[in-house]
């Protein structure tokens, strides 16, 4: 055999291994719900079942309340909450992935009043092109490097425009579009607003609706491209380079908890309420075309729980029902998981629910801190295996790299996912 032939051997045998460790430390998570925004992961490759013994701890460090996620960047993490001394603050933590170690905070001023459920904040930081956006209970915008934490711009929503808190605060995620970052404040004229990310300027607001506690998501259909919001009062589509309202759905939701964010697929925008069920949106051919295309109040009842979508079916969790199945264009109830397996029932019952891959695996994170690896399918709930990981939790956690890292009221940690 020639020399060139094992120079080409060993350039391949390279580009192999290559391979293997970039599919081997998965995906970062930068963001609410993950890349992607909807709830998916390219994961590396899980076992069927978690060891008997469980899983390794790698590190845990003591942190303040807060209903937020966390997001995974490079070699560091990123999360908001709320120290309780000497006074009522917000602390933005950025932490070394590896060891937990402290790399940057920043801490501002944040008096919750009576603010109901007022343990911290509820929103997951946005991460893109090394900066860091977030987006505090009572309005505080930030922008910082997300190397050293540096303040680039900062917003007050509350001492500005003269937002209004809802009774939980607000809690919607910030959104990257282009050039903007768009939040969700409820301020006068502005229910949804435009920043220049890079400077904080404002470019657009839109809608005259309150605040409610949900992520917009930016959608593509038939080749324009539109911000989804679920405002308390409607479903909306907006033209996210001016915030011009496309089409509006009317639906007035109860103590305006409008919090799942909303899919859309097969050219359709899905939202489920806790009291007033959910409704599928059929978009038209025209960016202001949309209508109601059904609604469901029996088994589509969602509170916090993100649903999720694959190959024409929905998974959601209700609130009396447990997890449910439902081919999604027609309506159709495929099974309901009234015994409750995957989360505990309860008032407000609670599951992260995450696709990995592009296979009918989920890894889920309930309310009890179990970690779960199932698979969702029209035919059932099919359960592998769970260990737990935490205490009670409400928090959605971030998956990255080899490991998956999760955190509630008093306590951030990291799990390894793999041997």
């Amino acid at each position: 055999m020639s020399v060139k032939f094992f120079k080409q051997l060993a350039i391949a045998a390279a580009l192999m291994m290559g391979w293997g460790l970039l599919a081997a430390q998965a995906e970062d998570w930068p963001r609410w719900r993950g890349p992607r925004g909807d709830g998916t992961w390219q994961a590396p490759e899980l076992p069927k079942r978690w060891p008997e013994t469980g899983l390794q701890q790698v590190w845990k460090q003591p942190i303040g309340g807060g209903y937020g996620g966390i997001s995974v960047v490079g070699d560091r993490l990123y999360v908001m909450d709320r120290p309780t001394e000497p006074e009522q603050v917000e602390r933005v933590l950025c932490l070394n992935c590896t060891t937990g170690e402290k790399m940057w905070e920043h801490i501002y001023a944040a008096d919750y009043g009576k603010l109901e459920y007022g343990n911290g904040p509820r929103a997951t930081p946005t991460v893109f092109e090394n900066r860091v956006y977030t987006f505090g209970t009572l309005g505080y915008t930030h922008c910082f490097d997300a190397d050293d934490g540096t303040v680039i711009w900062s917003h007050d929503f509350l001492g500005n425009d003269d937002a209004t808190v809802p009774e939980w605060g607000l809690s919607g995620s910030p959104v990257i579009w282009k050039n903007l970052v768009i939040v969700h404040p409820g301020a006068n004229g502005g229910c949804y607003v435009a920043l220049d990310r890079k400077t904080g300027a404002e470019v657009w607001r839109s809608s005259d609706d309150p605040a409610g506690y949900g992520t917009p998501i930016i959608i593509s259909h038939n080749g324009n491209e539109q911000l989804v919001c679920w405002s308390p009062r409607h479903i909306l589509g907006l033209k996210p380079a001016d915030g011009t309202i496309q089409w509006s759905i009317p639906y007035e939701v109860q103590y305006d908890v409008s919090i799942a964010t909303p899919i859309f697929r097969d050219g359709i925008v899905f939202v489920t309420g806790y009291w007033h069920g959910a409704k599928a949106i059929e978009l038209g051919d025209e960016p202001d075309e949309a209508k109601l295309l059904w609604e469901e109040n029996r088994h589509l009842r969602g509170l916090m729980c993100q649903p999720l979508y694959r190959d024409g079916y929905l998974y959601s969790l209700d609130k009396n029902r447990g997890l449910v199945c439902f081919q999604f264009r027609e309506c159709e109830k495929m099974w309901t998981d009234d015994k409750h397996r995957m989360t505990p029932r309860g008032r407000n019952p609670q599951a992260n629910l995450v696709w990995l891959g592009d296979t009918n695996r989920v890894i889920i994170l309930n309310a009890e801190g179990d970690l779960i690896l199932a698979r969702l399918t029209p035919e059932g709930y099919d359960e592998q295996s769970r260990t737990n990981i935490i205490d009670r939790t409400w928090a959605h956690p971030a998956f990255a790299g080899q490991h998956v890292y999760v955190r509630n009221d008093n306590e951030i940690l990291c799990v390894r996912l793999t041997e």
